[in-house]
């Protein structure tokens, strides 16, 4: 097993949802960070979807130190290594280029990568992937997608994000090449 899949298998260990955050004033972060740690998140994924994103880290990361935080919406190597800058303990990313994977290999910041399709996956597991993003994972074919995919690749495990609520993750979390299930439908304060 790679270096990155250990990683992920230790940040996800008993995290079955991560609240994808997008910050749009960096007074929020905190508190917000704050609410969903009280609620039982202790993963938090913040996007780099705004300008004060990169803060928003910083802040939560030196406020909310019992927090595990990441970065989202990560396109390129450059954000790679600003959020690994930043201190954040993980990255995920909407799908995947060969850029972004070459950045991921120079930096020590494991890399949840995004994948629509099987052969995406196979190209990510022919790298050492083993844990990939299913986005966006309700347009994609969520759940059917999912099951179809568990025979072909079932050393693979998915983080489905995109379209799903609180009553569509429980489905998704019965899935056996699931691990865990991002949204933002617990991130209002």
């Amino acid at each position: 097993m790679s270096h990155q899949n250990l990683k992920f298998e230790t940040l996800l260990a008993g995290t079955t949802v991560i609240p994808v955050m997008v910050i749009k004033t960096l007074p929020e972060a905190v508190p917000m960070a704050r609410h969903l740690l009280a609620q039982g998140y202790r993963v938090l994924e913040i996007t780099l979807r705004t300008d004060c994103a990169l803060d928003a880290v910083q802040e939560i990361i030196k406020h909310v130190p019992e927090a595990i935080v990441g970065v989202g919406t990560v396109t390129d190597g450059q954000q790679l290594r600003q959020a690994h800058a930043m201190g954040a303990m993980f990255a995920v990313s909407p799908g995947s280029t060969d850029a972004l994977i070459a950045a991921a290999d120079e930096v020590a910041l494991p890399l949840l990568p995004g994948v629509a399709t099987a052969s995406e996956a196979m190209k990510l597991r022919d790298k050492g992937y083993r844990f990939l993003k299913l986005f966006p994972a309700e347009a994609v074919g969520g759940r059917a997608l999912l099951k179809s995919l568990k025979g072909p690749l079932p050393d693979l495990m998915f983080c489905p994000t995109g379209g799903i609520d609180a009553s569509m993750a429980e489905d998704y979390l019965k899935l056996t090449n699931v691990i865990c299930v991002g949204g933002s439908w617990m991130v209002a304060i």
